[in-house]
């Protein structure tokens, strides 16, 4: 039932397929840059021969209307012609109406175009510099622009759809929650009737008495587990509880369901010095109750499951370790998800709801502090004080 596997591989194949749409534009926009640019080029080409033409005194008797439409209609390639022989420059254009006549600004220009590598046309003693216009540089960034704008929508998109999806998670888990807490009530209080029937019908049967009263055991732990759907959905009321108290009730009940060959090494909450966090208990046992379950599965009937109780400046901790068979680091974030189990029968539900009431009821944290495939887990719950 491991569906954030599959979930996994859609998110690999989403990354290629962006992946390969950037290349495509980059390499589509390389293309149309390279075109661009020797377009570019071949203009400052007719635009220096247009120059010359102008400047040429055998040809002052000619129509120079095309030449000078052709210097004129250059509005966008950063041009400097200069004379090496004179040291002048002899013409500037696309720096801006005033600092195309300015000789000092544009001097700097001239130094910093033949320190960077600008193109250069050299004709006798001219030499023409020119840069590639704005429109060719910021086609050139155009793929970057285009993925940022993506990937912001996309990242937008995503939130947004994730927040209205776990909204409606919760509205689902809260409403299946109290209908199977309401289900359970009817059958429980039946079967409370039926046992103290069963004992006045059976006074004196002593037996009968002692079955009677641990099925009433069980009802009561029928009514714990109803209690604790009913929490699920509405804010439960907290009470400042020692710690240890709780984790020797949760040790008692499952060490009694557990194998003889399970170790439980507890802290002895007689021998310790109390610590106290604000916790609603039916669902904090709950949380520990799960833990110890998935402890006892990993370990398969035989090992060692221990707890530990520490305070840290703003938390009270509690460490539940086993020396199961361990997770793997790239599963200790979706174990928590919902639907993500190990087990063939699993639900994938157990540390979900772990996480839900650790996290949202108690404004704590609850996380897989350490595991190592083979030797073992340590879940950590951090409570605040």
């Amino acid at each position: 039932m491991d569906i954030y596997a599959q979930k996994s591989k859609w998110k690999w194949y989403l990354a290629a397929a962006g992946i390969i749409i950037l290349l495509l534009t980059m390499g589509f926009t390389t293309y149309l840059s390279i075109k661009l640019g020797e377009e570019e080029s071949r203009k400052a080409e007719v635009w220096l021969s247009a120059m010359q033409q102008l400047s040429d005194e055998t040809k002052m008797d000619y129509d120079h209307t095309l030449n000078l439409k052709i210097i004129e209609n250059n509005t966008s390639i950063p041009i400097i012609l200069y004379d090496n022989v004179l040291d002048s420059i002899i013409a500037a254009k696309n720096f801006g109406a005033e600092r195309d006549l300015d000789d000092a600004y544009l001097r700097t220009q001239l130094s910093r175009m033949q320190r960077g590598g600008a193109k250069m046309i050299e004709v006798g003693p001219q030499q023409l510099f020119y840069e590639q216009s704005r429109i060719l540089t910021l086609l050139k960034y155009f793929p970057i622009f285009q993925m940022l704008l993506i990937g912001t929508f996309i990242a937008f998109g995503y939130y947004t759809f994730s927040s209205a999806r776990r909204g409606e998670q919760n509205r689902v888990w809260a409403g299946m929650a109290k209908e199977t807490a309401h289900q359970l009530g009817t059958p429980i209080s039946a079967m409370l009737g039926w046992i103290d029937h069963l004992k006045m019908i059976r006074e004196e049967d002593e037996e009968i008495h002692e079955i009677a009263d641990e099925l009433r055991n069980d009802v009561a732990r029928l009514e714990l587990i109803a209690d604790r759907f009913s929490k699920i959905g509405s804010a439960p009321e907290l009470k400042e509880v020692n710690i240890y108290n709780e984790l020797e009730d949760c040790r008692a009940y499952m060490q009694r369901r557990a194998s003889r060959r399970v170790r439980f090494n507890f802290p002895d909450a007689s021998a310790e010095k109390p610590i106290f966090a604000n916790i609603n208990s039916h669902l904090f046992v709950w949380v520990i109750e799960n833990l110890l379950r998935n402890a006892l599965d990993a370990m398969g009937g035989k090992g060692e499951i221990g707890a530990k109780v520490y305070e840290e400046p703003n938390y009270v901790c509690v460490d539940v370790w086993d020396t199961g068979k361990g997770i793997p680091s790239n599963k200790w974030k979706t174990i928590f998800q919902p639907g993500f189990s190990t087990k063939k029968r699993g639900w994938g539900l157990g540390l979900s709801l772990a996480k839900r009431i650790i996290e949202e009821y108690h404004a704590g944290k609850i996380f897989v502090k350490e595991s190592k495939e083979g030797a073992g887990t340590t879940f950590a719950i951090r409570l605040p004080k």
